[in-house]
């Protein structure tokens, strides 16, 4: 689309937007005309997205300058003296005023000006920050990223009051042009990922990114069929300002709640902020039960079924494993149907509405396990250990990881039914090293274990106290690898 220059002429301007914005059929593009000094201005804006009492303070002031004015050939310049707000830009296209119009802002033009001023009074419609369902502590901040990019910006800010700081703002879509913030801490971060990620990110080709940042994340990260998640997401403005120190770029999307933070590991998916707002020892048991439920959650299931399967492999003193009674189906088949069963109530909660949500839960924990069981359906040791291995996935702090791992149980659960003994070990040591293969922005996924860094190991399994956390994790190839003084 070529640029089309602002005209002098006010009709051909108006022609324009109504051809392209819809003035006059579209009720919530706003249109106002005045004469300022026997000068005829004209103010377009979106309703929605600015507050009305701001267009009527800047309408009052510019109609009272006729009391005041008569320099009709300075009017441009008396008009932008008397726009007091923060932001006051001029643009020379067409496009430009549209676009501007379009992400909240005011757009004067005014007859005889080949150009039109643009002044930054944003209102976006949305709720006040408070703490994400899915980030709680028991200890700490309640505030939590919105869907308005504004406030998430100036949420990190308020966390770090660093100059260097840059919230550098990109648009995607033909359509949609939702804005796209990078952040990051100019003499920590690496240049070379800041310049990949906006060369992504101009590449991106499409009508609109509706579904914010997942959309984003899928130009930005090849996964293809990969069920891992190869960034992290966070609605909390300390994670993700902690992330920044360590020389983490963000990625925030408007209308979208969530952080994006890149690069991450497998590991960093497995942290969560109550570690931090722990003493060290406390948040050391915390993380190492994490690691425990994660593992649980991908390997106990089809762990146990090879067991049951083959009860040779079994030492004297662990021969009780396994179910007293066969029942009626294989226990392959009673696995699959418990681990479907879990999911079909997991994706119940998420859709049933919080009234029910409790007499959901008491129909499927009384009614359905007990029934289960009673006709012979599934036996008591597989909704044990199938339980169990919910609740590790509930435990893991990333949802996106917490699924993945499901899908690879599944697997797992398959192969070792069908295969035994050969097809676990063969299933599993492929598992390892798909991991080994993936990469989030050129890091690899296992690190610090592969490819091995036992400092940065260490710090990964202990959460060492923050006096001597005086290093950043190498692996972002930071600027200054040091967050506090060698001496202290």
């Amino acid at each position: 689309m070529t640029n089309h220059p602002v005209s002098p002429m006010l009709r051909e301007n108006e022609a324009y937007l109504k051809e392209r914005v819809g003035v006059g059929t579209s009720f919530d593009v706003g249109f106002r005309s005045i004469t300022l000094i026997k000068t005829d201005i004209q103010l377009y804006y979106v309703t929605g997205l600015i507050d009305s009492l701001i267009i009527q303070d800047i309408i009052e002031e510019l109609v009272n300058l006729n009391e005041k004015e008569k320099e009709r050939k300075k009017v441009a310049e008396i008009i932008k003296n008397r726009l007091l707000h923060q932001q006051v830009d001029n643009v020379k296209t067409m496009d430009e005023a549209v676009d501007q119009m379009l992400s909240g802002l005011i757009v004067i033009f005014i007859d005889g000006e080949r150009f039109a001023y643009v002044v930054d009074v944003r209102s976006y419609p949305g709720r006040s920050p408070q703490e994400p369902d899915t980030e709680r502590v028991i200890r700490g901040s309640r505030d939590g990223f919105t869907e308005n990019i504004i406030e998430n910006t100036a949420l990190t800010r308020r966390r770090i009051r660093d100059e260097r700081l840059r919230n550098e703002m990109m648009k995607v879509g033909e359509r949609s042009k939702t804005d796209i913030c990078i952040s990051y801490i100019k003499d920590i971060a690496d240049e070379g990922l800041i310049k990949l990620l906006k060369e992504k990110i101009e590449k991106i080709d499409i009508d609109g990114i509706t579904m914010a940042e997942k959309s984003l994340e899928e130009y930005i990260v090849e996964r293809r069929w990969n069920p891992y998640p190869l960034v992290r997401f966070t609605e909390r403005p300390d994670v993700a300002a902690n992330h920044l120190l360590e020389g983490h770029v963000l990625l925030i999307v408007d209308t979208s709640p969530s952080v994006i933070i890149v690069p991450t590991t497998f590991f960093h998916h497995s942290q969560h902020a109550e570690e931090h707002r722990q003493a060290p020892m406390i948040g050391t048991f915390i993380r190492w039960i994490r690691f425990l439920a994660i593992f649980l959650s991908i390997f106990l299931l089809p762990t146990w079924l090879l067991f049951v399967m083959d009860p040779s492999l079994l030492p004297k003193e662990l021969s009780f494993i396994g179910p007293n009674e066969e029942g009626n189906i294989p226990i392959s088949i009673q696995l699959l149907l418990a681990v479907i069963g879990i999911e079909f109530l997991r994706m119940a909660a998420i859709h049933t509405p919080t009234a029910l949500s409790t007499a959901m839960g008491l129909i499927a924990a009384v009614l359905i396990g007990q029934i289960a069981i009673d006709v012979g359906l599934l036996s008591p040791e597989v909704i044990l250990y199938a339980s169990i291995s919910a609740i590790g996935s509930y435990v893991t702090s990333s949802y996106e990881l917490s699924v993945a791992n499901k899908a690879v149980t599944v697997a797992l659960l398959v192969i070792t039914a069908l295969f035994g003994l050969i097809g676990y070990v063969i299933a599993t040591t492929i598992f390892i090293l798909f991991l080994a293969s993936l990469k989030s922005m050129r890091t690899p996924y296992l690190w610090p274990l592969l490819p091995f860094n036992g400092k940065a190991l260490l710090t990964t399994f202990i959460r060492i106290p923050t006096p001597f956390a005086n290093t950043r994790p190498s692996i972002v190839h930071p600027k200054n690898i040091y967050r506090q003084p060698k001496n202290n």
